[in-house]
């Protein structure tokens, strides 16, 4: 994957109208629980092989296993076929914040690092507030 000039908001406002307002709801919450952070369009093929477009809040240096780092965002926002998935790569004590709120979220299915949201009706916003707060805090500037 790679970043993008593309625009966020674009790739919001092209959403289906059925997810357009959840996805515009938590594009909101996420720019403003990480005050100054990057939002950028990510583009290309993703874990899996799958193409993806996905909104990174933030910007992240992560070490991988094989010595080199790869650029990439703190949090990443992007709408699947079924469902909203949220990316969370910030890690505190060498767990995924995801990890650490997912169970206080409401009804999510989570991954090693995401987060899938079915219905944002299901999801307790404030929690997903202080999962960001906390992944701004803890990540480097």
């Amino acid at each position: 994957m790679d970043k993008t000039t593309k625009s966020p908001d674009a790739y919001l406002a092209a959403a289906p109208d059925e997810y357009r307002d959840d996805l515009f709801t938590i594009d909101s919450l996420l720019v403003e629980s990480m005050p100054g952070r990057s939002r950028t369009l990510w583009e290309g093929v993703f874990w899996g092989g799958t193409e993806q477009t996905i909104i990174g809040y933030g910007d992240l240096t992560q070490p991988r296993p094989n010595g080199e780092s790869v650029e990439w965002f703190i949090i990443g926002l992007s709408r699947q076929k079924a469902h909203t998935s949220l990316y969370v790569n910030a890690v505190e004590d060498g767990q995924y914040l995801g990890a650490i709120y997912g169970p206080k979220l409401g009804k999510v299915k989570l991954g090693a690092a995401s987060i899938g949201i079915k219905r944002l009706e299901h999801v307790d916003l404030d929690v997903l507030a202080l999962l960001a707060s906390h992944a701004h805090r803890i990540s480097p500037q």
